[in-house]
């Protein structure tokens, strides 16, 4: 980081076009940013709630800045907008949702099914399946029942920002767009199928190196797709994942144009 630019380098490249940047890193980068400005605002800690975020663009392999407003200030809650920006054009927008901490612990529970541990499952290399730097820069665990529905297991070893601390909620937001390309129902040779957003969930704050998902897809007969995903660490639920997709058969352009 320079003067409020972000720069990538080569772990950050694109699955669908390695010329840009993958947009995981730069989901995780926005939900870092969101919580450094509330830690320099206040000293009352809230919580992350919900991430949401629509991607407006690709992003070129090239230095982006960030955004932040306030849209919903208060005491106990608070609506936050990060904008993840190159050369002034708006690439990703993040709405967050950041709450006090109470002690409900006495009714703490969680209804979704177990998840097999990373190591019950056996090695998977994405790159057999996808292109570009940040596919290649995580490791991957996967048992596979069909197409379109998984359990996976997923960490990284690199920072998400060089040289500089990150929480744990920030370093897997910067690993969770990956859940799109775990199980696609089809070959990305042969089907187009990049998500228009990413909506986190969260019921408790993420803890471990690996973060876990419980996937299935589906598509609609129009061109809309969903890729549904169950968090876990290793402690067990924590949230949940979705993500609209644009299903584009047959043709050779990947890009959100």
């Amino acid at each position: 980081m320079d003067d409020g630019q972000f720069m990538p380098t080569h772990h950050v490249g694109g699955a669908w076009n390695v010329t840009e940047q993958h947009v995981a890193p730069a989901i995780g980068l926005l939900a870092h940013a969101v919580e450094a400005d509330h830690a320099a605002r206040r000293t009352d800690r809230l919580q992350v709630a919900r991430l949401s975020y629509d991607i407006w663009g690709t992003i070129p392999m090239d230095a982006v800045s960030v955004e932040i407003t306030v849209l919903r200030p208060g005491r106990t809650i608070e609506l936050v907008e990060a904008r993840l920006c190159h050369d002034g054009r708006p690439a990703i927008v993040l709405r967050a949702w950041l709450t006090q901490a109470y002690d409900s612990a006495t009714i703490a529970a969680d209804n979704f099914p177990t998840l097999p541990l990373p190591e019950t499952l056996s090695a998977w290399t994405p790159s057999s399946l996808w292109a570009g730097g940040f596919i290649a820069s995580v490791e991957v665990r996967r048992e596979q029942e069909r197409p379109g529905r998984a359990r996976c297991w997923v960490r990284s070893q690199l920072a998400l920002i060089d040289g500089e601390p990150v929480s744990a909620t920030a370093r897997i937001m910067g690993l969770i767009d990956i859940a799109n390309g775990l199980t696609p129902i089809a070959s990305p040779a042969d089907v187009a199928f990049p998500n228009l957003d990413l909506t986190a969930h969260f019921f408790r704050s993420p803890i471990g190196e690996w973060v876990g998902f419980d996937i299935s897809v589906s598509s609609g007969p129009t061109g809309v797709g969903l890729t549904h995903s169950i968090l876990h660490d290793e402690s067990g639920p924590l949230g949940t994942l979705s993500q609209c997709l644009t299903v584009r058969p047959a043709l050779k352009a990947h890009g959100r144009e």
